[in-house]
């Protein structure tokens, strides 16, 4: 079976943000969505993937017997 791609990662949100956001403006909307989806959720952002910001996370089986994790939100 193939690894899955989207796993939970410790890299940087802001080296994230900062290499895709080509403007000082989006940088700051990023920024403030990302406080406001912590505080909704109350989860901790963490990089999934290479491009995947994620707030919590669930594990998943399905009857074939493949299983894996992915963010909540």
């Amino acid at each position: 079976m193939a690894e899955l791609k989207t796993k939970e990662t410790d890299d940087s949100i802001t080296y994230f943000l900062n290499a895709f956001t080509n403007s000082e403006q989006k940088r700051k909307e990023s920024l403030e969505l990302i406080a406001l989806m912590r505080q909704v959720t109350g989860f901790e952002p963490k990089m999934w993937g290479p491009s995947i910001i994620g707030f919590g996370h669930y594990h998943y089986k399905y009857e074939s017997g493949h299983e894996g994790d992915m963010p909540l939100v």
